[in-house]
């Protein structure tokens, strides 16, 4: 196990969509315990693997002492359409955050590091926290997730941190109907 550096925002690794984790050997059980202690060593609620620098879909979290642990391959699914506001932050983005939108129940299908089945059920700061680190792997921020004003006060405060490198570079699709920022 050891504490690895957290890729901030604007390297390219955070807006990469993840592999799938195909070999559950003893590598991946190196990358969990990597990330559990990264997390905790930040301190974070949760470290998806891009967050490292490691492009494959996982990633640990550690809401509480009761809720902790670490998801493979994740697939989130919501019981319902409740919603919650509320603070978030990122361990890429340090020192920041801004209230954000997000399911306020949530249930996550995916492996844990031996290639068995879990299911986690999360609501409130744990259901934040597991779509939080799933956007993570699907390559999306949770800046991307705010209301265009305060997206807009959050990109200036980013800009402006002493972490930050600058403008981040935006791309955007050459073809009309997918003009939208990567």
């Amino acid at each position: 196990m050891a504490v690895q550096p957290i890729r901030l925002f604007g390297d390219p690794v955070l807006r990469t969509a993840a592999d799938p984790v195909v070999d559950f050997d003893k590598e991946l059980r190196t990358l969990v315990a990597d990330l559990f202690e990264t997390m905790l060593d930040a301190p974070g609620s949760g470290l998806a693997a891009p967050q490292i620098g490691v492009g494959l879909r996982v990633f640990t979290y550690h809401v509480d002492d009761d809720e902790h642990g670490h998801l493979v391959n994740p697939e989130l699914s919501f019981p319902d359409d409740e919603q919650q506001d509320g603070p978030e932050g990122c361990l890429s983005i340090p020192g920041l955050s801004w209230d954000c939108r997000r399911h306020r129940h949530v249930v996550a299908r995916g492996r844990d590091m031996y290639g068995e089945p879990v299911t986690l059920l999360g609501s409130d700061l744990l259901a934040r926290c597991v779509q939080h680190e799933t956007d993570h792997l699907d390559g999306v921020l949770f800046v991307d997730r705010l209301d265009p004003e305060t997206r807009r006060r959050a990109m200036a405060e980013i800009r402006a941190a002493e972490w930050s490198g600058g403008p981040p570079v935006v791309k955007v699709s050459p073809h009309p109907t997918l003009g939208r920022a990567l």
